[in-house]
């Protein structure tokens, strides 16, 4: 059920280990569902490169994430982050690591690394979208925006 934006987190920083595939991903897809409510920045443990499989996954849903520029959480100046999700053990070490020093909560959301997958283009691209799906339905259900778009 959808609330109402005072209980909402006014900043979220999300975080995995190259900030290519699955941050991004999560970030964007905050960013569509509670458009400018939340503050919404990504970022990985070591900044990787743009993946295109998860570019490609996106587009399917009608979000552009062909912008993104990788950047690593060192490279992150802005600690004003009410809430730091983080998508693999490494991020989320490093989190704990950043928020203990701020009042910043730390959510720990396992993820797994499409890039693990082997197979063909479209092997792939189901992983892929698997972890979309997965995070898509984690957001809603985690920050439930009054008027939110569906996919």
């Amino acid at each position: 059920m959808p609330v109402g934006d005072a209980d909402l987190p006014g900043a979220v920083l999300v975080a995995c280990s190259r900030n290519a595939v699955r941050s991004p991903m999560a970030a964007a897809i905050l960013r569509h569902l509670a458009g400018r409510r939340i503050y919404v920045e990504s970022a990985g443990v070591r900044a990787g490169e743009t993946d295109p499989f998860a570019v490609a996954v996106m587009d399917e849903i009608g979000i552009d994430i062909s912008g993104h520029r990788p950047t690593a959480l060192g490279d992150v100046h802005d600690t004003s982050f009410d809430l730091i999700v983080t998508l693999s053990p490494e991020a989320h070490h490093k989190a704990l690591a950043l928020a203990g020093a701020f009042a910043i909560d730390v959510e720990y959301w396992p993820t797994p690394d499409p890039t693990m997958t082997s197979g063909n283009r479209e092997q792939i691209l189901t992983a892929y979208r698997g972890v979309r799906d997965g995070l898509f339905r984690r957001i809603k259900q985690r920050f439930p925006v009054a008027g939110a778009p569906n996919v």
